[in-house]
C-alpha cells in the first residue's frame, strides 16, 4: 500500500498505520493490510472521517520498537499524519507513546495487558479480565484444568499478563505452576518442552506471538505433549493454525473477540464484504486483521461524536459510550473497550466456537 500522490483539492486525513511486515509477527501483516484497505475504501465511500478522506501511511511495526517509534515520530512532527492506528505488540506501543503520546489520537488495536493513561491513547483490544481469565475458568469447569504453566515471549504484554493471571488465580481452584519467557524470535523450544514434560501441570497458557507460536505448536505436538496437555492462547488466530498445520493444532484453544466464521450478524457482514473485495484466496480474516479494521472505524466514531480527531476534543467522548462493530456491541470504559469475547477450539485449520465467555456491559 504505497503512498500515492494526493489531490490538493481534497481534504485528507492521514493515519500512520502501524502493522508488522517482518519478524515473528510479520505473519499477521497481510491480514492487517487487507482489512485496513477495506476499511479505508468503505469509509471514503461514505464521508471519510470527520468529513475528510482517509489515507494510510504504512509503518512496519515488525522492527525494533525504537525504530518504529522514530518513524512515527517523524511523521507526526512533520504533520504528515494526524493520527496513529494499527496492530503491534505492546513494546512498540510503549515506544510510540513515549515519542508522540498526547499529541495525536492513537487507536491501539491489539489485545493488551492493561491500561495506559496517556491522553489520546485508546486501547481497543481484549484484556486479561475479559479474555484470558474467563477462558481459564471455562477450561477448569469443562476440561478440569487447574494447574497451568505459562510459556510466553519476553516483553511487557506476556509478562504483565502472566503476573495478572498468577495473582488472579490465587485462592481459586486454578493456579499458575510456572512461568517461562523466551525472546521474541525463538524457534527452538526443546528445553522448554523438556521442562514442561516434568512439571505437575494440566495445561499450558501460550503467550507467544506469531511465528514463535507456530514453532512452539509444531514442536509441542511432535513431542507428544498435545495428547495430555491442552493449550490456551489469547493470541493464536487463523494464520497460526494454517502455518502450523492441522497436526500441530490438536488440543489448542483460543480466546478472542473475533474469529472468521464467528457467525454473528455483525461478523458475517464484514466477512461478506471482505471476501467480495479480496476473493477466496484473501489473507486470513482473523482477530488481528479485524482489529485494524476496528481501529479505523473507531477513529471514524470519534470523528462523528467529537467533530475532529484533535486530542483536545475528546472530552465529548464519554465513558459508557456504546457503538456497534463487527465484534458486536462495544462499550467505552475510559480509554478501554468492553466487548464480547469467545472461546474457540482449533478444529483442523479453523476454529469451532465453544462458548461466549465475556459480554460488553
Amino acid at each position: 500500500m504505497p503512498d500515492l500522490p494526493r489531490d490538493p483539492t481534497v481534504d485528507v486525513l492521514s493515519i500512520a498505520f502501524v502493522v508488522p511486515l517482518q519478524g515473528p509477527t510479520g505473519i499477521y501483516g497481510p491480514s492487517c493490510l487487507a482489512c485496513g484497505e477495506l476499511a479505508v475504501e468503505q469509509l471514503n465511500a461514505r464521508r471519510g472521517i470527520a468529513g475528510r478522506q482517509v489515507e494510510l501511511v504504512v509503518v512496519d511495526a515488525g522492527r525494533e520498537p525504537a525504530l518504529v517509534a522514530d518513524e512515527v515520530g517523524r511523521l507526526v512532527d512533520s504533520g504528515r499524519v494526524q493520527a496513529v492506528a494499527g496492530w503491534h505488540i505492546s513494546a512498540v506501543r510503549q515506544a510510540i507513546t513515549a515519542r508522540v503520546g498526547g499529541r495525536v489520537l492513537y487507536a491501539f488495536a491489539a489485545m493488551h495487558e492493561g491500561g495506559d493513561a496517556t491522553p489520546g491513547v485508546f486501547m481497543l483490544g481484549e484484556r486479561p479480565i475479559n479474555q484470558l481469565l474467563p477462558a481459564a475458568h471455562w477450561m477448569r469447569e469443562e476440561l478440569g484444568i487447574g494447574r497451568w504453566a505459562i510459556v510466553g515471549n519476553d516483553y511487557v504484554f506476556p509478562r504483565v499478563t502472566g503476573t495478572t493471571a498468577r495473582l488472579a488465580l490465587e485462592d481459586t481452584s486454578s493456579e499458575i505452576v510456572s512461568e517461562t519467557y523466551v525472546p521474541l524470535g525463538t524457534s527452538d523450544f526443546s528445553t522448554v518442552l523438556s521442562d514442561l514434560a516434568r512439571q505437575p501441570i494440566d495445561g499450558v497458557i501460550m503467550l507467544l506471538m506469531g511465528q514463535d507460536a507456530v514453532h512452539f505448536n509444531r514442536q509441542f505436538a511432535r513431542s507428544g505433549l498435545s495428547v495430555d496437555l491442552p493449550r490456551l492462547s489469547p493470541a493464536v488466530e487463523e494464520n497460526t493454525l494454517l502455518a502450523g498445520g492441522a497436526a500441530a493444532n490438536h488440543g489448542l484453544y483460543a480466546a478472542a473477540a473475533y474469529f472468521d466464521g464467528l457467525g454473528t450478524a455483525e461478523s458475517t457482514e464484514l466477512a461478506r464484504a471482505y471476501y467480495a473485495r479480496w476473493g477466496r484466496w484473501a489473507p486470513a480474516l482473523n482477530a488481528v486483521g479485524e482489529s485494524c479494521y476496528e481501529a479505523l472505524f473507531f477513529l471514524a466514531r470519534v470523528g462523528e461524536v467529537c467533530g475532529s480527531l484533535d486530542v483536545r476534543a475528546l472530552s465529548s467522548l464519554e465513558s459508557g459510550h456504546f457503538y456497534a462493530s463487527p465484534r458486536g456491541l462495544m462499550r467505552l470504559d475510559g480509554n478501554l473497550l468492553d466487548q464480547d469475547v469467545y472461546l474457540a477450539a482449533a478444529d483442523g485449520l479453523g476454529f469451532r466456537i465453544e462458548q461466549q465467555i465475556a459480554r460488553a456491559h
